[in-house]
């Protein structure tokens, strides 16, 4: 779920965030040339706050996303091809969900839902995991899902980023807060019906959403304004280096191709678009910025904008846009830092 400063500060970042929205201009459009694991736009109205991806085992091309906030316990299948929805799952044995935010997919092919947002940081003793099988056919239908309870070993905190090794089949909850979360580590093995307690393993920068690569070795994190690469390695993180993520509207959702090639970008929004970043095969390290954004729009903007000038694809206004972001993200960022600090002082 997004949160926002409130106040004079609030109302300046607002201001920011508009700005830096017009220099986006139009992104990429979604892909014609019928293949799958393209830029694409989520064409479906109902999905207006996609909050995670998780690219299919079972079905080339195909995403799986929610919406956060409290939408009901609804999951989309989308082609990435054409970006119309090819199915509805709603899960069924899983009580009211209250903040959706993170999805993945595990060895044994289950798709794990992460029920982890807590805006107030610790209002929240406990939060949920959702577990099913995936779909052999895409279709709606009403599926029985497992529910676990999770806990905080060092106490209740926000996460929007739900990551399911691919190897171990182990769950990891990066948390999120503006100095900076934690990645956390669940048992070897989730249990239904009693407490699984979720350890902190690693320290993370502001992170919206994080997939592992299909081999397990990396592990990709993201936050609004960047994106980072990590090697992993025996449950832990290691070298790592930033990857060209897009600038997006509200910048939420990542995951890997099922041949973790490229990463895909996803976005909050109606019509909101997840865009293809190109990083290889190969190990994190070193600290050179991996892969760029395949569409037109050498700057990455967000996939299915319809705003701005300019055509769409033409690459213009890319080096004053990077700027912008850039000037932005630290204005913004000062501003929330700001805003904290005056948080405290009146507490």
């Amino acid at each position: 779920m997004r949160s926002y400063p409130t106040g004079p500060t609030g109302t300046r970042a607002a201001a920011l965030a508009a700005a830096l929205l017009l220099f986006a201009g139009a992104g990429p459009a979604v892909a014609d040339d019928g293949r799958p694991d393209r830029d694409f736009t989520i064409e479906d109205p109902r999905i207006t706050e996609s909050s995670g991806l998780a690219a299919s085992r079972a079905h080339p091309g195909v995403y799986w996303t929610h919406n956060d906030s409290d939408d009901g316990p609804y999951v989309f299948a989308v082609d990435s091809r054409t970006g119309k929805t090819l199915a509805t799952i709603t899960m069924r044995g899983v009580g009211e969900p209250r903040d959706v935010e993170g999805i993945s997919i595990g060895p044994d092919g289950d798709i794990y839902v992460g029920d982890i947002g807590d805006n107030l940081d610790g209002s929240w003793d406990h939060v949920w995991i959702y577990r099913f099988p995936e779909p052999k056919q895409l279709r709606d239908a009403t599926v029985t899902a497992v529910q676990y309870d999770v806990k905080y070993a060092d106490g209740a905190r926000n996460a929007e980023a739900l990551m399911v090794h691919p190897k171990t089949g182990r769950v990891y909850i990066a948390s999120k807060n503006e100095d900076g979360g934690g990645l956390y580590e669940g048992p070897a093995k989730l249990t239904a019906g009693s407490t699984n307690v979720f350890r902190r393993v690693g320290e993370v920068p502001w992170v919206t959403d994080g997939a592992f690569s299909p081999d397990g070795t990396r592990l990709a994190l993201r936050s609004y304004f960047s994106a980072r690469e990590y090697a992993f390695e025996n449950g832990r993180l290691g070298a790592d280096r930033p990857v060209a993520a897009p600038f997006q509207r509200q910048a939420e959702s990542v995951t890997y191709t099922a041949d973790g090639a490229a990463l895909m970008f996803g976005s909050e929004g109606a019509r909101s678009g997840v865009v293809r970043v190109e990083v290889g095969g190969g190990g994190s390290g070193g600290g050179q910025e991996r892969g760029k954004p395949s569409g037109g729009d050498s700057a990455g903007g967000e996939a299915g904008d319809q705003g701005g000038g300019g055509k769409e694809g033409d690459g213009k206004g890319g080096a004053g846009l990077g700027a912008a972001i850039v000037v932005g993200a630290g204005v913004l960022w000062f501003a929330l830092r700001r805003k904290r600090g005056q948080g405290q002082g009146q507490g």
